[in-house]
């Protein structure tokens, strides 16, 4: 499975662009350090590992749980 390289904007809504993609981390990593140089505020540079652009893109936008810290007890 490839390493997907998206430039994610949040302003004024998600709009996401696939940059590339890699066989390895390492040079998706690389490449997405340097594409994160004077990015301007609100735009991301995320490395994502995906079967395919579809689900790196599902993936992408789904929102994420919050982790819940400590005990309820």
């Amino acid at each position: 499975m490839p390493y997907f390289v998206y430039r994610m904007e949040s302003r004024p809504i998600k709009l996401l662009r696939k940059l590339d993609a890699f066989d390895s981390f390492s040079q998706a990593s690389s490449y997405a350090k340097e594409a994160r140089a004077g990015l301007p505020e609100g735009i991301l540079i995320k490395v994502i590992f995906a079967e395919n652009e579809l689900q790196a893109e599902d993936l992408l936008s789904t929102p994420r749980e919050a982790k819940i810290i400590g005990d309820d007890d």
